[in-house]
C-alpha cells in the first residue's frame, strides 16, 4: 500500500472514532551513506523505512500510535490504539492540552534539486570522495584522512481531521573530510568545510559537488600537520575573541537555538538535555544580546537544512523573529506551546520518523549580518588590537538551563595589532550565554554570511535526531580562553 493510502486508511479510521482532533503522518524514509580512509571503501549503508505515525487529542490529553504494518488492519488498529491511549491519559492530565488557530494547509513541495542524491551511483560517490583523500594523503605528515557523504530523502503524506492535505518531499545531501596528523602523543585533525560529517544542505548532490572536497583537501592537510607541531592556546581569564561564521553557527545552536524552544521555557522538555533559563514573561523585556545581534527562524531560507514546505503538524513553513536589535522577541514554538501562551506556531513542529511525535526543533535558525556588506573575516581582524581568532567546532558543553558553556575548536590563530599570528592547538572558550551575546561588537556583512548545517541535533526521550540550519557571518566577543 502507497503511503498516501496508509494516510487515507488512518484518517478515515480515527476520524470515524470522534476525537476532538487527529493528524496522520505516513512517512517513506530512505538514506544512504558511504565512507572512505585513506585510499578505500569503508563502509557503505542504505536504509529504508515507511510506516504511519497516528496522533489524536481526546478529552484534552494527547494518545499516539504507529505502524510499520503497511496493511490496512494493521492502521485502523493503530487509530483505535492511539484513541485509546488519550483516553487513559486524559484520566491523569492535569491541564487539557489546546492547540492554537493555525488554519488547514494544503499543497505540495518538493525541495528544489538538480540531483537526487539517493539516485546517485555508489561508485561515483566513491571515487569523489577517493579522489579528496589521495590529495590530503599527498602532504606530508599527515597519518590518515576520512571522507563522507550521506543523503536523504522523505516523502511525507499528512493528513487532519480538520481537513489538511499536505505531500512534502524533503531531499537532503552533504559531506567532509578530516585529515589526521598524530606523533609525539598528540593527535590533532582539521575539518572541511566543517565538523561531523561535514556540510549539509536541502538539495541534490550538486550540493556535494559544490563543496569541492578534492580541491580543498592539500590544504585541509596541511593545517592539521601544522596543528601538530603548534602549542596549546594560553589561558586568558577574559579575551576578545573572533569565531569565524562555522563556529557562530555551532554557538547559535546552543545558546540561542535550545533555549527558546518554547517546550524547554514551559519544562515540558527537561529530560535529554535539560530546560532553559528564559521566561515566558521575557519576551519584549529581555535583553538577550547587543543591539547588533538580530535572529530569525526560517523554514524558507534556500538550500538550508532546516527548509521545508510545512512541518509535522501541517503549519506552512515561514519566519519569525526571536530577537531584534538585541531584545527577546519570539520563541520556537508548535500549536500546544504557542497556544499555552496565546500565541501561534511558527512552524517549528518536527518528528525524526513515522514512529516519533512531533517535538518543537529548531528550523534555520539565523544571525542576520551586519550592516557593512563588505566586511568579513580579515577587516574584523584588522580591527581588533588584540585575541585570538578560533574557528571550527570540535566539541560543546553547556548546562541543563543553557546558562554556562564551554566550547573547543580545532584552531585558533593569535591577533595582534589587526594581523593574524601564531596557530595555536586544542583551543578553548567558555562564558555565560547573556554576557556573551552583549559583548557582541562587530559581525561580517552580507558577504561574509553563509549558513552553516548541523545534521545531529538530538532532542526527546525517546530520543530523536533532527538536521537544522544555522546563518553566521564571522562576530568579535570577550570570553576566557584557554581552559583545558
Amino acid at each position: 500500500m502507497d503511503i498516501a493510502d496508509l494516510a487515507a486508511v488512518a484518517i478515515d479510521e480515527v476520524t470515524r472514532l470522534g476525537p476532538q482532533f487527529a493528524d496522520v503522518r505516513a512517512v517513506d524514509d530512505e538514506s544512504e551513506s558511504v565512507d572512505v580512509r585513506d585510499g578505500r571503501v569503508e563502509r557503505v549503508s542504505r536504509s529504508a523505512s515507511r510506516g504511519v505515525g497516528i496522533r489524536v487529542l481526546v478529552g484534552g490529553a494527547w494518545g499516539f500510535a504507529a505502524t510499520a504494518d503497511h496493511d490496512g488492519g494493521a492502521v485502523r488498529d493503530a487509530a483505535r490504539l492511539a484513541v485509546e491511549l488519550a483516553r487513559a491519559s486524559g484520566r491523569v492530565a492535569h491541564e487539557p492540552i489546546r492547540l492554537d488557530d493555525s488554519p488547514p494547509c494544503r499543497g505540495d513541495y518538493v525541495t528544489p534539486h538538480e540531483i537526487d542524491p539517493l539516485e546517485m551511483p555508489v561508485a561515483e560517490k566513491a571515487d569523489h570522495l577517493l579522489a579528496a583523500t589521495a590529495a590530503a594523503r599527498g602532504v606530508p605528515g599527515v597519518s590518515f584522512v576520512e571522507a563522507s557523504t550521506d543523503g536523504w530523502r522523505r516523502r511525507t503524506v499528512y493528513r487532519s481531521s480538520d481537513g489538511a492535505a499536505i505531500e512534502q518531499t524533503v531531499l537532503h545531501a552533504g559531506g567532509g573530510l578530516v585529515a589526521y596528523a598524530v606523533g609525539g602523543g598528540e593527535s590533532q585533525r582539521r575539518s572541511y568545510p566543517t565538523a561531523f560529517r561535514g556540510q549539509f544542505a536541502s538539495g541534490g548532490w550538486e550540493a556535494v559537488l559544490a563543496l569541492d572536497l578534492p580541491g580543498h583537501a592539500a590544504a585541509t592537510g596541511r593545517e592539521a600537520v601544522a596543528l601538530l607541531a603548534a602549542p596549546d592556546l594560553p589561558s586568558r581569564a577574559e579575551t576578545t575573541i573572533v569565531l569565524d561564521s562555522s563556529q557562530l553557527a555551532m554557538q547559535i545552536h546552543e545558546s540561542i537555538g535550545h533555549p527558546l524552544e518554547l517546550d524547554r521555557i514551559l519544562g515540558m522538555e527537561q529530560a535529554y538535555a535539560g530546560g532553559s533559563f528564559v521566561r515566558v514573561d521575557d519576551r519584549d523585556r529581555l535583553r538577550y544580546a547587543s543591539p547588533i545581534v538580530s535572529i530569525t527562524a526560517d523554514a524558507t531560507t534556500p538550500g538550508a537544512l532546516g527548509t521545508f514546505g510545512f512541518d509535522d503538524e501541517g503549519v506552512r513553513a515561514g519566519r519569525a523573529p526571536l530577537i531584534s536589535d538585541g531584545v527577546l522577541v519570539g520563541f520556537l514554538s508548535n500549536r500546544e506551546t504557542a497556544a499555552a501562551v496565546g500565541l501561534e506556531s511558527n512552524g517549528t513542529a518536527r518528528a525524526d520518523s513515522w514512529g516519533s511525535i512531533p517535538l518543537v526543533r529548531m528550523n534555520n535558525v539565523s544571525l542576520a549580518p551586519g550592516t557593512d556588506d563588505a566586511a568579513g573575516l580579515a577587516e574584523i581582524v584588522a580591527a581588533t588590537d588584540d585575541g585570538f581568532l578560533l574557528c571550527t567546532n570540535r566539541s560543546w558543553s553547556i548546562d541543563d538551563r543553557r546558562t554556562n558553556f564551554q566550547f573547543a575548536c580545532e584552531a585558533a590563530y593569535e591577533i595582534s595589532a589587526g594581523s593574524l599570528g601564531r596557530l595555536y592547538r586544542n583551543p578553548t572558550y567558555a562564558g555565560r550565554t547573556l554576557d556573551f551575546w552583549r559583548s557582541c561588537d562587530a559581525l561580517g556583512g552580507r558577504s561574509d554570511w553563509r549558513v552553516w548545517s548541523v545534521p545531529i541535533c538530538g532532542k526527546g526521550q525517546p530520543s530523536q535526531l533532527a538536521r537544522v540550519g544555522h546563518g553566521a557571518p564571522t562576530g568579535r566577543f570577550r570570553a576566557a580562553v584557554g581552559i583545558r
